[in-house]
């Protein structure tokens, strides 16, 4: 082996990336990395702008990308994505987090990675190092699409859409901004982030999901990526209007998502989340990854 490690370049390491995790779902025959929706996902939100991604590093096999270490939106937390062949390079990738990624207060640094609790390797690694694992973690749930899916049924005066029919910017941003609890009505200054978010190579307006209400307002949303080499199907994000929550809404804009998915060849479809909404509707939790945190003296370490 010839293993190097070298900084991140976007854009032109951003589709390497992707391919990287695409192949090692497929070789693996399961969920061992980030899902390629997610990585892409991760860098048409918003939030990419407060960071600085040369932060991110990459190792590589003879040109080969066969582990990434990176945060999602901001510093002080780490992903690792590994190709399982290569398991024995998590201690210099958490020590390489540890250097780029940890977030220093008042003299203190701190790291948090997520590690899945099926990993007894790098679970074992990270407590040798100092890392205590909390009670906060990221679940991974799955749900086999069957051949057919029967279409939704809406409450009298909701109509069921996607973006490719209408995409109203103003509305979606209403319905995000209200459904992830953030107040009432969004500012002003928020409709240049939808256009961003919708930029994505893979964003699909026909996969993106939407209830609107008898008064026109968009009041439920669901956001979905198909992953066609590995047939499979993302759900990100789905957010619902207060207002309008315990009707169903949610749970049938997303199971239309996966419907329209299962069309494209999907087999699979995937949320990180356990809410009722997912389980009722058939998911089933694959895994926890959980937070390790390590918090050590920066003064005394340069």
């Amino acid at each position: 082996m010839a293993i190097t490690l070298r900084q991140y370049n976007y854009p032109s390491d951003f589709e390497r990336v992707g391919d990287f995790l695409v192949r090692t779902y497929r070789t693996s025959g399961r969920h061992v990395n980030w899902l390629q929706p997610r990585w892409e996902y991760m860098h048409y939100h918003p939030y990419i702008h407060n960071l600085d991604l040369g932060c991110i590093g990459v190792w590589e096999d003879h040109g080969e990308i066969v582990g990434v270490v990176h945060p999602e939106h901001s510093l002080g937390t780490a992903y690792f994505e590994i190709d399982p062949r290569y398991d024995n390079l998590r201690s210099d990738m958490l020590k390489y987090a540890e250097e780029r990624i940890s977030f220093e207060k008042e003299g203190v640094r701190r790291l948090r990675v997520y590690i899945n609790d099926q990993d007894e390797y790098f679970r074992t690694l990270a407590s040798d190092m100092g890392y205590v694992k909390t009670d906060h973690c990221e679940p991974m749930s799955h749900f086999v699409i069957p051949e057919t899916l029967p279409p939704v049924s809406l409450p009298d005066g909701f109509l069921l859409t996607s973006l490719a029919e209408e995409n109203d910017l103003g509305e979606i941003d209403r319905v995000m901004w209200r459904g992830f609890n953030h107040g009432d009505e969004p500012p002003e200054d928020t409709i240049e982030d939808r256009k961003f978010m919708q930029s994505a190579p893979n964003f699909k307006k026909d996969l993106q999901i939407v209830i609107k209400a008898p008064d026109g307002h968009y009041v439920s949303y669901c956001g979905m990526w198909y992953e066609q080499v590995n047939r499979i199907a993302y759900v990100e994000p789905v957010a619902t209007d207060p207002d309008y929550r315990r009707m169903g809404l949610a749970r049938m804009a997303v199971l239309e998502g996966i419907r329209r998915c299962g069309v494209l060849g999907a087999t699979t479809a995937y949320v990180g989340a356990t809410l009722p909404v997912y389980l009722s509707m058939g998911f089933r939790q694959l895994f926890n990854c959980s937070a390790w945190v390590r918090e050590w003296d920066y003064t005394k370490s340069i």
